[in-house]
């Protein structure tokens, strides 16, 4: 999973007209220049309006301003809204060269996408999680964009506004879910680290005079304060609410808002039903493919013992029998080290796509404001911080009772670590975020789309198993086949859940007994589910997209097709979504 902001939408108006060819009776080389100048334009005016989200990209400009989320901080977003919407009737589309032409559908989904959310997805209305400090001042800390001094004086300054942004939070909340609440807490209780000794400790080695430290200290623990206050509201909230009959607001969004949210965040070709239905379709595929390698390995991992009658029975019992090969708790972190030069030796060697050597990738805890959301995850540099670590995200197990663990460790067994370890760091999103951010076009990465980055993790997955890595053992093949049946059923749970109204017994029994999930994974998975949409399904979305189109090339191109080729192409635009990918390389 890649922690970053994205909202776009998509619009078929592009692919229509990007099929028509470039003349010189509908291009304009100064239509294209007077393009970049705005989107230069445009990119400033997003900073100024969104600065925490600048400075995760690597752009500190405004690093010391906590933009605080009033009324009139709506007002200035529409405000923008509109006057980007004014400048872009100055660029008729078919006046533009093809990549502009995608830059500029890129920006027109942001602006419809940040509109919806302000007038009608109201999430901040009912989502207490959508408030949190930590990252922002962790991220600046931990940056290297000016000496320490510096980078304190900007926390300085910025904490200046915590009490009042905690303050309006609280006013904002009008009828939270229960599910969000409970994040919230838990997810600002690790905010509070942030303020701990590593804080203090630079705050203390630092040549900052007396009179700011002092100043330092005091906004520190007035932080400090406005959080654990923010925190004592939600758990009165909580309590509050939970001696109500009907206290809570479902966390279910309902068809009509996934639907709409699905088209801004994933911008597919197709709708969240058509997507729901391929979903469905695929996991039938899967099985049958379960089945046949469970039928071929059976006695060699089972002995004589007797096939179960009903086949996905079968198939359970395999992969429970398999899975029980899997690291130490305590060595699980270091196993996950361990294996990332491995693959990256893999990639060279089969030559599938240039890995630069100069991008550090390090694997580190999850950092406890990031916890409760996802197991691991990749927080990339922004592009105007490229030479950044790349940080792949893992939470320890320590949270974990002993059978807990030993369930989260079947989950991620021998043959499933390493997929993982290929979906979010090589080839997966650590490599494909590298590329990103070389991308001439800075709004191709800046408002890149989740469902292209997810997407491209998991083809990675069955592309390395494809070129041999494994050996092309059964078992790692049956292990990808049921870890590829956890990305279909995001997508099947995702809708099922908000659109069709499931509840946590029918998406348990899917997990469990369709996906071959450990319980541990699939109560994460419910818990996840309840938390986020649309997110579960970019995964699927996305790889399906993908691999049709790869699949498509190699069809028409015969023995031209080189598969660096491609994935080099295909990387080169950016996280621009796939759709539009398609038609740039076309």
């Amino acid at each position: 999973m890649k922690i970053r902001l994205f909202l776009l939408t998509g619009s078929l108006a592009f692919f229509l007209l990007s099929c028509q060819p470039n003349t010189s009776s509908d291009m304009d080389e100064n239509k294209d220049q007077a393009f970049d100048e705005f989107k230069n334009h445009f990119i400033e005016k997003l900073w100024e309006i969104y600065p925490d989200w600048a400075t995760y990209e690597g752009y500190y400009k405004y690093a010391d301003v906590l933009s605080i989320p009033n009324k009139e901080s709506e007002k200035k977003q529409l405000g923008f809204i509109q006057s980007m919407r004014d400048s872009l009737k100055s660029f008729p589309l078919l006046s533009l060269k093809s990549n502009n032409r995608a830059d500029l559908k890129m920006i027109e989904n942001f602006l419809n996408s940040t509109e919806w959310e302000i007038k009608k997805f109201k999430q901040g209305e009912w989502n207490p999680a959508q408030y949190n400090v930590g990252g922002s001042i962790n991220r600046i800390l931990i940056s290297e964009y000016k000496p320490t001094d510096g980078k304190l004086r900007d926390i300085l300054n910025k904490m200046e506004n915590i009490p009042t942004y905690y303050a309006t939070a609280k006013s904002n909340l009008k009828n939270p879910t229960k599910e969000h609440t409970g994040l919230g807490i838990q997810q600002n209780e690790g905010a509070l680290t942030v303020f701990g000794d590593k804080l203090l400790d630079s705050l203390n080695q630092s040549n900052l005079n007396g009179e700011e430290k002092k100043l330092f200290k005091k906004r520190m623990d007035n932080a400090k304060t406005a959080i654990n206050d923010y925190i004592g509201f939600l758990k009165k909230t909580e309590t509050e609410n939970n001696k109500k009959e009907k206290g809570w607001k479902d966390f279910r969004i309902g068809g009509e808002l996934f639907s709409q949210k699905f088209e801004y965040d994933i911008v597919s070709e197709f709708t969240a039903e058509e997507m729901y239905q391929k979903a469905l379709a695929h996991k039938d595929d899967l099985h049958q493919e379960m089945i046949r390698i469970s039928h071929e390995i059976w006695e060699k991992h089972m002995g004589q013992k007797k096939k179960p009658e009903k086949e996905l029975l079968m198939v359970k019992e395999l992969i429970e029998k398999i899975s029980e090969r899997h690291v130490n708790r305590k060595d699980f972190i270091k196993a996950i080290r361990t294996q990332i030069p491995e693959l990256n030796a893999f990639v060279k060697e089969k030559d599938l796509l240039y890995l630069d050597p100069t991008k550090p990738l390090e694997v580190r805890p999850t950092p406890e404001y990031m916890r409760g959301f996802a197991g691991a995850s990749i927080s990339s540099p922004g592009p105007y911080d490229k030479n950044a670590p790349t940080y792949y995200n893992v939470t320890p197990l320590d949270h974990y009772d002993n059978a807990g663990a030993e369930s989260y460790l079947r989950e991620y067994n021998y043959y499933v670590l390493q997929i993982l370890n290929i979906h979010e760091a090589i080839p997966g999103h650590y490599a494909q975020l590298v590329y990103a951010n070389k991308s001439p076009s800075l709004i191709k990465s800046v408002l890149g789309n989740g469902a292209m980055v997810e997407g491209w993790a998991v083809y990675t997955e069955r592309m390395m198993l494809e070129e041999g890595y494994g050996n092309h053992e059964p078992e790692m093949w049956l292990m990808y086949n049921k870890w590829n049946m956890r990305v279909t059923c995001n997508t099947i749970i995702d809708y099922g859940i908000h659109v069709l109204d499931w509840d946590e017994d029918k998406v348990m029994d899917i997990l469990l007994n369709e996906a071959f999930q450990e319980k541990a994974e699939a109560e994460g998975k419910w818990k996840r589910a309840t938390v986020s949409q649309v997110q579960l399904c970019s995964y699927f979305s996305g790889f399906k997209e993908i691999y049709e189109f790869r699949e498509q090339l190699k069809k028409e191109k015969g023995e031209a097709f080189k598969l660096k080729d491609f994935h080099e192409k295909f990387l080169s635009f950016g996280s621009a979504p796939v759709k539009y990918v398609k038609k740039l390389m076309n």
